[in-house]
């Protein structure tokens, strides 16, 4: 999987190749992944680095400002979207970009709640089951809905592991 994101993003520009970390300083770790189904692994973690460079500690890549790193994530959202738009999963694809803007609204807003949103969205990926607690999110800041709902889709030992590998992430 790691190798597939870095070598697909070097080839895509040379800006990605050159913003790659260098091999032994890579963090091969898949936060939200192993809640998901298994075939779309691929599409959520490419997705979730996207998310890293814009608001974390990426592990394949170091962009060397502020505009490659926008744009880097920008694309790697976008990359994620379309190896899940492969797949045929529409909802999926839907719930991913739902999972997006609900972040960068809680982003922009300073409040809480991207890893349990990043959980929900990932245990429930592509299920229709997501709206009530998306809402919960996006209108009260409530992100306890999501969490309860990844855990129990996944159960709380990977959510727990998810949330932790996110904060080491993000903070």
């Amino acid at each position: 999987m790691w190798e597939t994101i870095a070598a697909e993003a070097a080839e895509e520009s040379p800006l990605w190749r050159d913003a790659l970390l260098p091999e032994h300083e890579r963090q091969l770790v898949a936060v939200f992944s192993p809640l998901g189904p298994a075939g779309h692994a691929l599409g959520i973690e490419t997705i979730y680095e996207g998310y890293l460079v814009h608001y974390g500690l990426p592990r394949l890549f170091a962009p060397s400002d502020t505009d490659t790193a926008l744009l880097l994530g920008d694309y790697l959202y976008a990359h994620g979207l379309v190896r899940i738009t492969e797949s045929g999963d529409v909802a999926a694809v839907a719930d991913l970009a739902e999972l997006i803007s609900l972040c960068a609204q809680a982003r922009s807003e300073g409040r809480d709640g991207d890893g349990a949103a990043w959980a929900g969205t990932a245990a429930l990926l592509g299920t229709g089951r997501l709206d009530a607690a998306r809402d919960a999110l996006r209108l009260a800041g409530d992100a306890s809905v999501l969490e309860r709902a990844a855990r129990a889709a996944a159960g709380d030992q990977a959510v727990d592991g998810a949330l932790a590998a996110h904060n080491r992430f993000v903070g």
